[in-house]
């Protein structure tokens, strides 16, 4: 930050038209006064800059404010003193220092200026300190400190116009993506040129900044989703891609890029602009239809922009599994989900497949043990030996493997911080129904033994053989393959076809309340959120029980099923 000067005005006039505002400041060793003449409106506030490269000050910036006046045919009034609120004794004209931003300083007697902030050249001092607010919203400091970082802390829309309007336009339009644009300060772009020109300039660069956050992570970012939206999108730094843009031939295009490329996102897109009022649908059904188009191209942006080619794709509402490789689908089963009680429902997230567990033993967790074992034992006392179940001291159980085993044949781990996992079941008829939401969280797979045999990459008679011992044994994957456990329920598989699916949880209404800046404190029926039990979530953290002796050797049992 540059040091704080002090310049000694010799004189300041103010002579008032009547629709001209000409201002008059001499400076002690200073030649000659700068003049400046603006036109104005009535109230409306604006910036002048005046920079003397022979004073030795970088700029003075006043903030000036025409104000009626009743008196008619005043032509000049010479202010004998500006002291520390800077009115003028006739009342018809008004100076304060600095913008709101503390970058200025302020009049600090008759005959001085203090300039404690930095030069308005000089962004850096308005970014080390309390977020600046422009009309009661805080800006992103650390977000636009960054960006200016770039340039030298030099402004940029005052000489790019007309990009300045083509992003400021865009993102009046950020509806076309699903996004309420309040979350970009659309109400106060609409009117920002009402505002000072410091206050401009920050306005706009926290607007894009954040508009192209909103497109590369999603307006929810992690941080502020509920527990069980863990997906992880790819780290984009969006000021070194508008730092770029400014020096090609399209920002906006350069932001928009920021946006997922998938059929999903583009069918989605193209589904929301195409519903109209008055069409084919009904009011109600409109409002419902766009609901869902936002709530999903949301989830879209929760996604990495380049997805690996070889991946497991799951979709809850889909009910089904894919397995991707090169990008082409190769294989996909049927699969059971979890049920729609709250607590048992399958959360959102991405990991790696890094191994499969064979004949595996299952640790029930307290929680499943009290809300369905327990109910099951005062029934049916002989349940724990038939199904060869122990109780543990701690509250939870251990059923060994075997074939009414609860996990099956084989075991699919992947890491991740809900205990939910890919496995086999005892129970095959599950498949067969068309509601098949009826797990504790994890993924029954419909043929574990095919899908085994494509991720190891081996002949199903070597899977086969592996589980006839009967022993747990584990075997690690040529490479671990990126799996994605998600809820779309509106998504397409080519950029025509748009599929939609039940919302069983009850997720799109909630999750659109939380897209609309206005409707933070919308909370879903009941309590409004998701409970987070034990061995679930971040409140009651549980890591998942993976094997850690060498490949091969017996594991350590998964809890869930």
């Amino acid at each position: 930050m540059a040091a704080a000067a002090a310049l000694r005005i010799r004189s300041l006039r103010v002579i008032s038209l009547e629709s001209e505002f000409i201002l008059l400041i001499h400076l002690v060793g200073v030649r000659k006064p700068k003049r400046f003449k603006t036109k104005f409106e009535h109230l409306v506030k604006s910036s002048i800059t005046w920079n003397s490269k022979n004073s030795g000050v970088q700029d003075v910036r006043i903030l000036w404010e025409k104000r009626k006046t009743e008196e008619k045919g005043q032509a000049e009034a010479p202010l004998a003193g500006i002291s520390r609120r800077a009115t003028l004794a006739q009342g018809s004209l008004g100076l304060a220092a600095a913008l709101g931003l503390a970058a200025c300083g302020v009049f600090e007697d008759e005959a001085s200026v203090d300039l404690a902030g930095p030069p308005i050249g000089d962004l850096s001092g308005l970014l080390d300190g309390p977020p600046p607010v422009v009309a009661g919203e805080e800006l992103d400091a650390p977000l636009l400190y960054r960006f200016y970082e770039r340039r030298g802390f030099e402004p940029v829309w005052a000489t790019r116009k007309a990009q300045a309007d083509a992003l400021r336009a865009r993102i009046l339009r950020a509806r076309d993506h699903g996004l309420d644009p309040e979350w970009f300060h659309a109400s106060l772009l609409r009117r920002m040129d009402m505002f000072p020109t410091m206050r401009r300039e920050l306005l706009l660069s926290n607007a894009v900044l954040t508009y192209a956050e909103a497109l590369a992570y999603g307006a929810l970012p992690h941080e502020r989703r509920r527990h069980n939206e863990a997906l992880m999108p790819d780290s984009v730094d969006v000021t070194e891609v508008l730092d770029a843009s400014l020096d090609g031939p399209d920002p906006v295009a350069a932001i928009e890029a920021l946006a997922p490329a998938t059929p999903s996102y583009r069918a989605l897109r193209q589904a929301l602009q195409r519903l109209q009022p008055g069409g084919l649908l009904d009011r109600a059904q409109t409002t419902a239809r766009m609901r869902l188009f936002e709530a999903n191209l949301e989830r879209q942006r929760w996604l990495p922009r380049e997805l690996p080619p070889d991946r497991v794709w799951v979709n809850v509402p889909d009910q089904q599994l894919v397995l991707y490789r090169g990008g082409r689908p190769i294989f996909t089963t049927r699969v059971v989900v979890g049920d729609e009680k709250e607590r048992k429902q399958s959360p959102e997230f991405n990991t790696f497949i890094e191994s499969a567990l064979f004949n595996p033993p299952w640790i029930i967790p307290a929680d499943i043990v009290e809300a369905d074992l327990k109910p099951i034992l005062q029934r049916d006392p002989g349940y724990l030996a038939r199904y060869k179940i122990v109780l543990l001291p701690n509250g939870e159980a251990e059923q060994a493997p075997g074939p009414l085993a609860g996990l099956g044949a084989v075991m699919f781990e992947m890491p991740n911080q809900f205990d939910v996992y890919l496995h086999d079941t005892p129970d095959k008829d599950a498949f067969g129904r068309e509601n098949r939401r009826i797990s504790n969280g994890c993924i029954r797979v419909r043929n574990p033994l095919e899908f085994a045999a494509l991720l190891m990459e081996e002949p199903l008679d070597t899977i086969n053989r592996k589980i006839a011992t009967g022993g747990t044994q584990r075997r690690s994957l040529p490479k671990p393959m990126p799996v994605y456990v998600l809820y779309h329920t509106a998504f397409a598989v080519t950029d025509s076809v748009l599929e939609i699916r039940p919302d069983f949880y009850n997720r799109d209404e909630a999750l659109w309340h939380r897209l609309q800046k206005n409707n933070q404190a919308w909370t879903a029926p009941g309590d409004g959120r998701i409970p987070e039990p034990s061995g679930r979530g971040p409140q009651a953290p549980s890591a998942p029980r993976r094997p850690s002796q060498p490949s091969g050797q017996p594991a350590t049992a998964p809890r869930r099923t």
